[in-house]
């Protein structure tokens, strides 16, 4: 690697968790075509299949509060 590669990755790796998500975003959609597009499309089915569940009865939603509660106390 280059040098100033070298610094880049040093540098990147030390960012918070949220902000190295960020940058790795930016790099993957700066490489242009689809990076994602399988993982995209396969969270949108999950998603429209869930809620074809929802609709038909089969399955319940959980209010926010409780999901909110629950993550928060996941991470303590």
């Amino acid at each position: 690697m280059t040098t100033t590669l070298d610094k880049v990755e040093h540098e990147a790796l030390n960012l918070p968790e949220p902000e190295r998500a960020f940058l790795a975003d930016r790099l993957l959609n700066s490489l242009g075509g689809n990076a994602l597009s399988d993982i995209d499309a396969a969270w949108v089915a999950e998603a429209e299949r869930r809620y074809a569940e929802h609709k038909a009865g089969k399955r319940h939603s959980i209010p926010a509060s409780e999901v909110f509660a629950e993550a928060d106390s996941l991470t303590q």
